[in-house]
């Protein structure tokens, strides 16, 4: 059998760990800075007041005038999260990770070890806390499991049966499907706004009115997929954090504290001359809330500068004045050597130079000094409409 482990409004719960007066108020959380003002998740006394997640902000305002906006804090999300999942691995369970959460595991290798499907479920519930409120859902197919855990109580487990999964998935709501709002707005007009209405649905009707998406969808629902639980090996990272003594938003100063916190972590002895293959910046920010970039490297390095070229340019994204940075190495490599080539390709000597000639005039000069010409228009009759100018990208 498959589980599915829900936390609903994950994101938002977390922001509130340090902030528990909140919680039973009207509450939602705040658009990023720069983005459009469209609401997060937000509590049930929230949506008891007729506020909404994506509900543009003015609206929410008119409909719930005590509603409170808190950031969002990404940062403290993924942190809680990863304890939730180490949690769940303590207890034997091999977990794949689908977002904050949201997470998958197969019940059939623990069972007998356990004492049966029912100690499986609470072993999961208690590993995960009852402070988070999780749902969790089981069944043969994975969707089905999804489903189950979205309308499971709070701090319980839906068990369906593979005979009645039809029967179970027929009065759900659409928008338990990853189809776009325009997609679900689309099937409303037709009058589809249940699952099992869609599943009635020919297959090549879907696929010619909705594309790949609803192919692609309609798959999923009924249980087409074969998508099986693809357990996650537990992250190998090490982290270093900087507070400051004062908020800080000069970017010179920021650079300068990457690069203090990057020296530290590849001088820590834990890391024994691995090679990360993931770096991640984050950032708590003056007044709440926090920022935080990931860059997945396309090969594991320990070079400073390359690791320091792939993230600190992101700190100009800064939304606010940050009073403490962290970073962090991760996916350490199992190896502390990389593969050399024997025969090194005829022009490859040639190409490094140039590669490295246009990196020192684009740390010099800027991103934009070297640019390619790409053809967009070759039928146009007006010359400066042919083709465009595009910063090369290697």
């Amino acid at each position: 059998m498959i589980a599915c482990l829900n936390i609903q409004a994950f994101s938002l719960r977390a922001a509130l760990r340090s902030r528990p007066e909140l919680v039973r108020g009207p509450v939602a959380l705040a658009p990023p800075p720069g983005s459009r003002p469209l609401l997060g998740a937000c509590t049930a006394a929230a949506e008891e007041a007729g506020v909404r997640p994506g509900m543009r902000l003015s609206e929410a305002l008119a409909n719930c005038p005590d509603l409170v906006l808190v950031e969002q804090d990404p940062a403290a999300a993924e942190e809680e999260w990863e304890q939730i999942l180490r949690r769940l691995e303590g207890a034997g369970l091999a977990v794949e990770s689908v977002e904050p959460g949201c997470a998958y595991f197969e019940t059939s290798g623990i069972e007998r070890m356990a004492g049966g499907l029912n100690a499986v479920l609470r072993r999961a519930l208690d590993a995960v806390g009852q402070v988070w409120e999780p749902r969790v859902g089981v069944a043969d197919r994975r969707f089905a499991a999804l489903a189950a855990a979205s309308v499971a109580p709070v701090g319980r487990a839906l068990v369906v049966d593979d005979a009645e999964t039809e029967l179970f998935l027929e009065p759900l709501p659409l928008h338990l499907l990853p189809l776009g709002p325009e997609r679900r707005a689309e099937l409303a007009e037709l009058g589809i706004k249940q699952l099992g209405e869609l599943s009635r649905l020919p297959r090549a009707a879907v696929a010619d009115r909705m594309g790949r998406e609803g192919a692609e969808a309609l798959s999923l629902l009924r249980g087409e997929d074969g998508g099986r639980v693809e357990a996650r090996r537990p992250p190998d990272e090490i982290a270093e954090g900087l507070e400051f003594p004062e908020p800080v938003a000069n970017e010179l100063t920021l650079a300068l504290a990457f690069s203090a916190l990057l020296d530290r972590l590849l001088a820590r002895e834990e890391r024994g001359g691995r090679l990360p293959r993931r770096l991640a910046v984050s950032a708590r920010l003056v007044g709440g809330g926090s920022w935080r970039r990931t860059a997945t490297l396309r090969e594991p390095t320990a070079e400073p500068e390359r690791l320091r070229q792939s993230l600190a340019p992101k700190l100009k994204e800064l939304p606010a004045p940050a009073v403490e940075l962290r970073l962090e190495l991760g996916e350490l490599t199992e190896s502390v050597g990389t593969q050399a080539e024997l025969v090194r390709p005829r022009g490859s000597r040639l190409r490094g130079r140039l590669r490295e000639g246009l990196r020192q005039v684009r740390t010099a000069v800027g991103m934009e000094a070297i640019c390619t010409v790409v053809e967009v228009a070759p039928w146009s009759r007006v010359p400066e409409a042919r083709a465009i100018l595009v910063p090369r990208d290697d």
